[in-house]
C-alpha cells in the first residue's frame, strides 16, 4: 500500500487517487510540549495525582482530535470525487484547477463563495478549485485541500472523461 499522503496508482479498485489529511507530526509535539506546560502549572496548584490526571486526560483528548480531524480522505475512486465524507460523481464536475498557497488562501477568503463546499485543513496551503456542473445543486464549487493538487486535479481530468464516469 502507498504512503497516506502520495496518490496511489491508477486502477487500483477503481482508484486513481488516495490520499488522507493527516496532522503533521509538529503539531502532535507541539501539543504534547503543551500539555506538558499545563502539567507543571497544575502540579504547583494541586496534589501530583490530580494534576496527571487532568493533564492525561487532555492529552488523551488533543491526540483524539488530532486523530479525528486527521482521519478524512480525499480520493477519486469509481468516478466519484469523495472528500471526507462527502462525494460527487466526476461526470457533473468542471474541471479541476491546481491551487497554490497563495490562489488558495483567495478562494478560501476575500474571493470565497457561501454556496461553496469546503474541504480544508488547516496545515495544508494548497488546494484543487472544482466546479460544480449540476444546474440542480447550488454548490458553485468545491474547495479541496490536499498535499498533491496536480496529481488530485489530474485524477479527476481522467476520471470525468473515464468512460462510464
Amino acid at each position: 500500500m502507498p504512503p497516506t499522503d502520495s496518490p496511489a496508482p491508477s486502477g487500483a479498485s477503481g482508484t486513481t487517487y488516495s490520499e488522507r489529511l493527516h496532522v503533521p507530526l509538529r503539531w502532535w509535539v507541539q501539543a504534547t510540549m503543551l500539555l506538558a506546560t499545563v502539567w507543571l502549572a497544575f502540579v504547583v496548584a494541586m496534589p501530583p495525582w490530580v494534576a496527571s490526571a487532568l493533564a492525561g486526560g487532555l492529552l488523551v483528548a488533543t491526540y483524539a482530535f488530532f486523530a479525528w480531524v486527521g482521519s478524512a480522505v480525499v480520493a477519486v475512486r469509481d468516478g466519484e470525487l469523495r472528500a471526507g465524507r462527502a462525494h460527487v460523481a466526476t461526470r457533473l464536475l468542471g474541471p479541476a484547477e491546481a491551487l497554490d498557497a497563495e490562489q488558495t488562501r483567495r478562494v478560501h477568503g476575500v474571493d470565497a463563495d457561501a454556496r461553496a463546499f469546503l474541504m480544508t485543513r488547516p496545515y495544508l496551503k494548497r488546494a484543487v478549485l472544482v466546479p460544480v456542473l449540476d444546474p440542480a445543486d447550488p454548490t458553485p464549487y468545491w474547495l479541496v485541500s490536499t498535499r498533491h493538487p496536480g496529481p488530485l486535479a489530474a485524477a479527476l481530468e481522467g476520471s470525468a472523461g473515464a468512460p462510464g464516469a
